[in-house]
Parts: C-alpha cells; sequence; structure tokens
C-alpha cells in the first residue's frame, strides 16, 4: 500500500494544473476552492481538483509538504503556487500564461 505522500506525488506528476481544495470541480465547498476553479477556467486548459475536506491525513501530509496551511493549494507542472492570493499577483504581472503555456508545451 502506497504512503500518502506517494498518492499526493503521483496526483501531482498525472495533472499539470492540480488543485487541492474543500469540495470538487462540480461542487467546490468553499468559496477560495470556487474562486480558484474560476482562475483557471478562464485559461481553458484542464485541471483537476482533489478534495482533502474529509481527509484529515492527507490534508496534513499537504501542510507538511508545502508549508502552506491553507486550502487550496495549487501545483502547476509539479510545482507548488500556493492558493490564488499568489496566482493573482502572477497574473498581474503576466508570469500566468507564460508558465501554463510552458508546462502544456504551447508555444
Amino acid at each position: 500500500m502506497s504512503s500518502i505522500e506517494d498518492q499526493i506525488n503521483e496526483e501531482i506528476q498525472k495533472n499539470k494544473i492540480l488543485i487541492y481544495g474543500k469540495g470538487t470541480k462540480a461542487a467546490p465547498q468553499c468559496g477560495f476552492t470556487v474562486e480558484t476553479i474560476q482562475f483557471f477556467q478562464k485559461y481553458g486548459y484542464p485541471f483537476e481538483v482533489v478534495n482533502v475536506l474529509d481527509n484529515m491525513p492527507k490534508r496534513e501530509a499537504l501542510n507538511r509538504i508545502t508549508n502552506w496551511p491553507t486550502l487550496p493549494k495549487v501545483f502547476i507542472d509539479g510545482k507548488f503556487y500556493g492558493d490564488t492570493d499568489i496566482l493573482d499577483e502572477m497574473e498581474a504581472k503576466g508570469e500566468v500564461e507564460p508558465l501554463l503555456k510552458d508546462a502544456f508545451g504551447d508555444k
């Protein structure tokens, strides 16, 4: 049986954009998760949302791995970026779209 950290690493590797949040993409259960989903929807790239609301061991492991206490937690191309506060700042500087294009191999 794989550890929670192994599961997290596998999820991060399988998804170019991965959001650990409260609820699912279809049924988010927190305003911040909704905001993050809307943030990525406008770019049109595929992304996944992993619900960690009812999975305290996974939430605790993610807190340790990222050293980030709050949800959602966003990974792009395997790298942790924080939440929409960080992404909004990056977007204002024009950094998000090139990052996504690079992650998905769009030149």
